[in-house]
């Protein structure tokens, strides 16, 4: 993993205490105790981070602790061991420690941009919205390849339902990474949550094509949707379904993106249809453990 990719990582950290943090955490206690990652090279190293931010994430702070010492004393001083002194210090400690910390970060080197980020997130875990935005945008300004940064403004920004700013955000996000259809999906969400139908229907539709294999062995009308090109084709249906309900929305466009015709409008939710009917049947149709119920009821629901 290259020094970029990792602070990045580390600059979008969240605790979610997941599954995968959880199996991480068991599984890496023989690697910490054994001592292995000095024998693997770089790769060793990159482990017992994942474990560092694993344990943190479960809460099992002694085991965290244990490494990040071993990091600081290989690696005293480097951008990555700052971040992860900082996350542990977020994990524990009151924000204004962490504020701090940053702060004096930054001071000292202030083209860190993971530490520029984690201090939004501190300030916006503080409720200071206002200065989240505003460290956001000074760093952009210095550093605007940085993608996280912009998706965490974007973030910010639709949990204030401010979608028309987050909409300006992901759109850089859009230039930034054109080969994510993960992004295309998000920014088709936003739009339609900002109530630009029209433009939300047109990037469900990039989803849709970015998604969809077109050199497979199955031709893309008999595959069957999963993953993003579900969620992309639900996506298409809520937007023919509003355009054909409420026509006044094919004219009402923030963006000026044009509405599809009445008869492209109908082939498109016939379309759409068909292609979570296909999906439905086959969710149903098995009987894995974990089988989302919820997916199947919405999906029921739009096809009768």
């Amino acid at each position: 993993m290259d020094l970029t990719n990792s602070l990045q990582k580390l600059a979008s950290y969240r605790q979610r205490r997941s599954e995968s943090s959880k199996e991480i955490l068991a599984n890496g206690l023989v690697l910490l105790k054994s001592r292995a990652y000095t024998r693997q090279g770089d790769g060793g190293w990159d482990n017992l981070e994942k474990l560092f931010l694993a344990a943190l994430d479960q809460g099992d702070i002694e085991v965290a602790d244990q490494c990040l010492q071993h990091i600081l004393d290989a690696f005293p001083g480097s951008p990555r061991a700052d971040v992860l002194q900082g996350l542990r210090m977020e994990a524990t400690e009151p924000p204004e420690v962490a504020l701090k910390f940053y702060d004096e970060l930054l001071e000292a080197d202030e083209t860190n941009a993971a530490v520029w980020r984690r201090k939004a997130v501190v300030l916006r875990n503080m409720g200071k919205i206002d200065r989240a935005v505003e460290e956001l945008s000074s760093m952009l300004d210095t550093f605007y390849t940085d993608v996280g940064g912009w998706l965490e403004l974007a973030d910010i920004y639709c949990s204030c339902n401010q979608y028309t700013y987050a909409l300006q955000a992901l759109s850089h996000v859009l230039i930034l990474a054109p080969q994510s259809p993960f992004y295309f999906l998000q920014f088709a969400e936003t739009a339609y949550l900002a109530a630009d139908i029209t433009l939300s229907l047109k990037t469900f539709l990039v989803a849709v094509d970015m998604t969809d294999d077109d050199d497979g062995p199955v031709p893309p009308q008999d595959s069957i949707p999963t993953g993003l090109t579900l969620r992309a084709w639900y996506g298409v249906k809520l937007c023919t379904h509003r355009l054909m309900s409420e026509p006044r929305l094919s004219s009402s466009s923030a963006s000026n993106t044009s509405a599809p015709s009445t008869e492209k409008l109908s082939s498109l939710d016939e379309l759409a249809t068909e292609r979570l009917r296909t999906a439905y049947l086959n969710i149903k149709g098995e009987s894995p453990p974990k089988v989302d119920k919820e997916l199947i009821s919405v999906l029921a629901t739009i096809i009768q």
